[in-house]
């Protein structure tokens, strides 16, 4: 059974430039993200620095622009300096949020080290729960300040190179207004503590980008309020303010899970509206933007995502290292979708997390890596999205879900860059009941040629990869898709996430 659907765009309509900000990760000192992820001295494959250069190549062929570091609700307790210094001199300590143990063998200039490897820009979070005003300071002194000051001279003495590490992404804390948090806050006292941190850290260096903690969730029962008391506050100082959401197939609702994307929408849609009302009750005239900066799939009831508890704390436990399916993958390009056609107020994104845990990259320690499913929507959306994000205008049948009641089984956005001539469409079929047959007309682009078309689908939704079989859920060809005459035609199957690439022709 077949329906259609119809896609309307024009270069003319455009929502904002694409941004690279948008393509951020996330790496915490969470289970095997750091050890036996992105960093395993001893492997096979690790530079000299310790770093798994098999890691490295997965993360530059994902199309990873930036990276969150060091957490997460590992920060909240973090005492950067035990990072930095003599390996073996730095002290182990208890993380409180996910109850393991850190060796703290890799620290901030680790981490930067890393991060040039990988090509990536840093985004650095500040402890606002155990500490505060002057430990951003600090850690702001030592990465960033010219040598000459006592800290930047230890970053000198333990790196050997006078250059600053120039971090310009900073986020003040991290989900701050749960109750899982260490050092949680009520909005009145967080946005006091990030107002004034932020306030200081502009007297080092003004031009800094920085991020206030938003809601944790939009179930949050203070979401919105929350933000509203913050920016009131922190309006003049900060540049962004945070945005967190997981989503899962619950309880078998599959189709409620396959529209999460339309909840993206209403979060982001929320957080603006808020931000903007804040702007017009102070009357100011720059415009607070999203750094949505952990997002993803997320099975947080699996066993899985519990961590140890008693005497337990272990370094590198397994933990949240979820393996992704077929559909995992089309709601997961389906999430990215929603961002991109927010690029006017989304301004920075990152999907939680990079290796190992809730992650596209997968790690065996002292073995194999390998690409999950969500690997692959992410580094040819990363890639492809280019120049101008176009409005989307889609007409589809609809589905039922508990969630949501009614929605699309179709969803879309398209990247136009004129000057290349370069168009691709990002399409999901989100809908399990059948084929959605494809309409789309292009004639307002000029002559087009059709490049590839690529489809991620498979027959069993739940089918997912492995260290054995690491393609068995892999984009491939879509022959169905077709242009003649300005008008593109083809078939995108049941949970099926697809990408059109069209280029100026060159005849």
């Amino acid at each position: 059974m077949s329906s259609h659907v119809t896609l309307t765009l024009n270069p003319a309509f455009r929502v904002a430039p694409v941004r690279r900000r948008t393509f951020g990760a996330f790496v915490e000192h969470l289970g095997r993200c750091v050890y036996t992820g992105i960093h395993e001295p001893g492997h096979p494959s690790a530079d000299a620095d310790g770093f798994r250069t098999d890691v490295l190549e997965l993360t530059r062929e994902l199309g990873v622009s930036s990276v969150r570091y060091p957490g997460g609700n590992f920060v909240s307790g973090y005492r950067w300096e035990d990072g930095v210094g003599p390996v073996d001199e730095r002290p182990a300590r208890h993380d409180l949020a996910w109850h393991s143990s850190d060796p703290n063998t890799v620290g901030l200039d680790e981490f930067m080290t890393w991060a040039r490897k990988a090509g990536v820009e840093p985004m650095y979070a500040v402890n606002l729960g155990t500490r505060g005003v002057q430990e951003a300071l600090d850690v702001l002194e030592y990465a960033n300040a010219p040598a000459g000051t006592h800290l930047s001279d230890q970053r000198v003495a333990n790196t050997g190179a006078s250059e600053s590490h120039d971090i310009r992404l900073w986020c003040l804390g991290n989900e701050m207004d749960g109750p899982w948090q260490i050092g949680h806050k009520n909005a009145e006292e967080y946005a006091r503590v990030a107002t004034e941190t932020a306030r200081a850290m502009r007297m080092e260096d003004p031009d800094l980008e920085l991020i206030a903690c938003g809601s944790s969730n939009a179930q949050m029962e203070t979401f919105a309020a929350w933000e509203n008391t913050v920016l009131t506050e922190a309006y003049d100082v900060v540049d962004m303010i945070s945005a967190h959401v997981y989503y899962s197939e619950k309880d078998g609702d599959q189709a409620s899970f396959l529209a999460s994307a339309d909840d993206m929408d209403y979060f982001i849609d929320s957080v603006v509206a808020t931000a903007d009302h804040v702007r017009a009750k102070l009357k100011r005239d720059k415009r607070i933007m999203i750094s949505f900066d952990e997002w993803n799939v997320w099975y947080q009831h699996r066993a899985e995502s519990r961590p140890p508890s008693g005497d337990d704390w272990p370094v590198a436990p397994v933990l949240l290292e979820d393996i992704y399916s077929a559909m995992d993958a089309v709601v997961f390009g389906n999430l990215l979708i929603s961002l991109l056609r927010h690029s006017d107020r989304v301004a920075s994104a990152s999907l939680a997390q990079l290796v190992n845990v809730i992650a596209p990259i997968m790690t065996e320690p002292g073995g194999r890596a390998w690409k999950q499913s969500t690997f692959h929507p992410f580094a040819l959306t990363s890639r492809f999205a280019k120049g101008e994000v176009l409005q989307v205008t889609v007409e589809a049948p609809t589905f039922e879900n508990q969630r949501f009641g009614t929605s699309a089984s179709a969803d879309a956005v398209a990247t136009w860059d004129e000057e290349s001539g370069d168009l691709a469409l990002f399409v999901v079929n989100r809908d399990a009941s059948g084929t959605l047959e494809l309409g789309v007309d292009l004639g307002a682009f000029g002559d087009l040629e059709l490049v590839e078309a690529l489809t991620l689908h498979h027959e069993d939704p739940y089918a997912a990869n492995s260290a054995d079989a690491p393609d068995t859920v892999a984009p491939q060809p879509n022959s169905s898709v077709a242009l003649d005459g300005g008008r593109l035609t083809g078939e995108l199957p049941s949970i099926s996430w697809t990408l059109v690439r069209l280029a100026r022709a060159t005849s």
